[in-house]
C-alpha cells in the first residue's frame, strides 16, 4: 500500500492522537502527529461557588462537552443527581455511561448548535450547568439563553498549545505535507501560533493552501477560511474517524481501501 500520503494530526498526545494514528494508518496515510492542545485540569465541579450553579440551587440540566471533561468529573467524585445529563457526542455518551451516569440526551448533530436544537424545547426557564473548556464555542451558551435558560458555566480544564509543537508549521512551509486534519478551531490557532514563533505563518498558510485542508465543523472551518486557509473537506459527521476518512479519499481517492 502507498504510503506516500501524509497528514498532519493535531489531537492531544493521550489515547485521542494514538487513536487518530491509528486511524490514518489504517487508511493507508502516513501521520504526522503533532499535538497542538494539552490538557490543564482548573480542579473545578460544578457547584462550586462562583464557578456555576450554588449548591442550593441545583441545575435541571447538565451539559457535558467532552470525553475529557467527564474523565475529571468522575474522578472528583462528582455526579451529575437528578439533573438531565447531555453529552454533545456518542464518545462523551460512553465516557459519562462508563463512570456509572444515566445520559438522557445525545443530539444527532454533534455541535453545539446540534445540542441546542435537541434541548431547546425543554430548558425554558429552567437552570443548565455547561461543564467544559475554557475554549468552549460561545454557540451553545447563547443558544441555550436563546431558548430561554438561565445559564451557568463551570470552567473543568484548560486547553494550552504544548511546548515544542509545531514541527507540521515547517512541514507545511516546506511543501512536505500532503493534508491536515484541524479537529477545532483551536487546533487551527495554535498552528498558527507555531508557525509565527518560527517566522514561516505565510509560507505555512501558503502549503497548506497547496494541500488538502479538512476541518471538523463548520465553526472550525469558519476559524481557518477567517485566517486565508482555504478548507476542503467538512465531513457530515463532526468525528474525527469521519475527518481522517474524508481528507485521505480527497488527497488520494486511489490509496482509500
Amino acid at each position: 500500500m502507498n504510503r506516500d500520503v501524509r497528514v498532519a494530526v493535531f489531537r492531544p498526545d493521550d489515547e485521542r492522537m494514538a487513536d487518530a494514528v491509528e486511524r490514518l494508518d489504517s487508511l493507508g496515510a502516513t501521520p504526522i502527529p503533532d499535538p497542538m492542545l494539552a490538557v490543564e485540569p482548573t480542579g473545578a465541579v460544578p457547584g462550586d461557588t462562583g464557578e456555576g450553579v450554588a449548591d442550593d440551587a441545583d441545575p435541571d440540566t447538565v451539559v457535558l462537552t467532552s470525553k475529557t471533561g467527564v474523565e475529571l468529573l468522575a474522578a472528583a467524585d462528582w455526579s451529575p443527581g437528578n439533573a438531565t445529563l447531555a453529552c454533545i457526542g456518542p464518545k462523551t455518551a460512553a465516557a459519562a455511561r462508563d463512570a456509572g451516569w444515566t445520559v438522557d440526551l445525545v443530539p444527532q448533530e454533534y455541535s453545539s448548535a446540534g445540542l441546542v436544537t435537541a434541548i431547546a424545547d425543554r430548558i425554558d426557564g429552567r437552570a443548565v450547568e455547561v461543564a467544559r473548556s475554557d475554549h468552549g464555542s460561545d454557540v451553545l451558551l447563547d443558544g441555550l439563553r436563546d431558548a430561554g435558560a438561565d445559564v451557568y458555566e463551570t470552567v473543568l480544564y484548560r486547553l494550552v498549545r504544548p511546548e515544542g509543537s509545531g514541527q507540521s508549521a515547517v512541514m507545511a512551509a516546506g511543501g512536505e505535507l500532503d493534508a491536515v486534519c484541524f479537529t477545532s478551531s483551536l487546533t487551527v490557532e495554535n498552528f498558527l501560533d507555531a508557525a509565527v514563533e518560527r517566522d514561516l505563518k505565510s509560507e505555512a498558510i501558503a502549503g497548506l493552501n497547496r494541500a488538502v485542508v479538512g476541518a471538523i465543523g463548520a465553526p472550525t472551518r469558519e476559524t481557518a477560511e477567517s485566517h486565508g486557509i482555504r478548507v476542503d473537506v467538512v465531513p457530515d459527521d463532526a468525528t474525527f474517524d469521519a475527518l481522517a476518512t474524508a481528507v485521505v479519499e480527497e488527497a488520494a481517492p486511489t490509496y482509500h481501501d
